[in-house]
């Protein structure tokens, strides 16, 4: 199978490159499953049940989330009904929402008459981040889990550091199809594919206005390292770009096969 994964999408310039670029993206790279980050779909920060339905419109299947999961008040009510919709696994089990979800999919030459199964999983790190319960022990238990269901399984990792993404996805090789970082919002360049079978990337990058610091209209970022004085960081406009990754991976066994960074600029 194949599936596309979508850096963080920023506001509505990140939301319009989904809607305008997955459908050109899913029929050229014969897409089975599309996931996107979209914690700042909502201008910028946050997300809220309006933009997440917009993402689900526009052909994403699921939704991940990261630090600001909390930005946007409307987002309990994401937590509450809707599935596609998910937190960091790490919170506390008193929460609400859930870390993990486990989805159909069926690929277009797929012999099985029962549609397949694919198991996402969205953790967050601790360092440089607000303090969570320990990502790898939890991530490992709840992977054993769903090894139970399904061997695809894709993991976002929402981190700051890049040692602490690396170190997660080398200790779910071989148990994962690949592992995903986010949070950075700058695509990095060492694509991979694990001795175990699962493809990494340390950072997917971000999907919006990339004239622009990490999304953010430039002047006022600038004059806060300037000034240190509070400013209004709006989101930008200007050259926007889809970054993300598609992955393909072994239906049966569950390993990656490729990873290919994706950057796909808006006309």
């Amino acid at each position: 199978m194949k599936l596309l994964f979508i850096g963080d999408i920023v506001g509505q310039p990140g939301r319009r490159a989904v809607k305008e670029l997955l459908p050109k993206l899913r029929e050229e790279h014969a897409l089975d499953f599309v996931i996107a980050n979209g914690e700042n779909s909502a201008g910028g920060s946050g997300i809220t049940p309006k933009t997440a339905g917009e993402i689900f419109l526009a052909g994403v299947d699921d939704i991940t989330s990261g630090d600001h999961l909390w930005d946007q008040k409307e987002v309990m009510e994401l937590l509450a009904n809707e599935k596609r919709f998910l937190r960091p696994l790490n919170y506390p089990t008193d929460t609400p929402g859930h870390g993990s979800a486990i989805f159909e999919f069926r690929t277009p030459n797929s012999e099985l008459r029962t549609p397949n199964l694919i198991a996402v999983v969205n953790a967050q790190g601790r360092t440089f981040m607000p303090p969570l319960e320990n990502p790898f022990s939890l991530a490992a238990a709840e992977v054993k889990r769903l090894r139970e269901q399904t061997r695809v399984i894709f993991v976002d990792f929402h981190a700051e550091a890049t040692s602490e993404k690396m170190a997660f996805a080398r200790f779910l090789d071989g148990q994962v199809s690949a592992v995903v970082g986010t949070h950075t919002h700058v695509q990095t360049a060492d694509e991979q594919i694990f001795p175990g079978g699962t493809a990494y990337l340390s950072d997917a990058g971000f999907t919006g206005p990339h004239e622009s610091v990490l999304g953010r209209e430039i002047e006022p970022v600038v004059k806060r390292f300037l000034t240190t004085t509070p400013q209004r960081f709006e989101v930008a406009k200007d050259r926007v770009l889809l970054h993300g990754a598609v992955i393909e991976i072994d239906d049966l066994n569950g390993k990656a096969v490729k990873i290919q960074r994706i950057s796909e600029a808006l006309p």
